[in-house]
């Protein structure tokens, strides 16, 4: 039973939208695991919002970082986003790209060796202007590579663009 699906595009591209049809097509009681940390009270909204959004046939489950520590075998589970858990290790490892995507790789790995179906949501960051800005580049590196990564491991991988996904791999 084990596939996993990346679901990657730009901001507001409708990743999070198809991914929840997805994992509801696959399952009447899929898994939503979201890894954002609450950053400001502009964020917190928009987290509480997505919340409200999904029905409850859902199992939410609130993860940073540590998601292999969660058994969802024989599960369908959405994990939404990629970008954010890669900002918890880039911030709490200081802007190491090195250290933070070794970490991610392995966290990756491990959460993955469950028999189950993942459904990964990420951003492509780098296809617009390079940032001025250091740390901003770091992290697109980081970013990027992690999305190679984890597309290399996936069975399947959609780009959405407005709205529409394409499959790519």
């Amino acid at each position: 039973m084990k596939k996993i699906t990346l679901i990657t595009g730009g901001q507001r591209s409708g990743k999070s939208n198809y991914a929840e049809q997805l994992a509801l097509s696959l399952s009447p009681h899929p898994v939503y695991m979201a890894t954002s940390r609450i950053w400001d009270d502009e964020h917190c909204k928009r987290i509480e919002r997505h919340k409200a959004n999904r029905g409850k046939e859902w199992k939410n489950i609130e993860e940073e970082k540590e998601l292999s520590k969660y058994d969802l075998t024989d599960r369908v589970i959405l994990i939404d986003c990629i970008t954010l858990w890669a900002t918890n290790f880039f911030f709490d490892l200081e802007s190491n790209v090195e250290q933070s995507l070794d970490a991610l790789k392995s966290e990756f790995d491990n959460f993955t060796l469950q028999d189950a179906q993942f459904i990964f949501v990420t951003n492509e960051i780098g296809m617009g202007e390079m940032s001025q800005n250091e740390i901003q580049r770091k992290f697109a590196d980081l970013q990027g590579w992690l999305n190679q990564y984890i597309a290399s491991k996936s069975d399947d991988v959609y780009i959405m663009i407005s709205g529409i996904p394409m499959k790519i791999k």
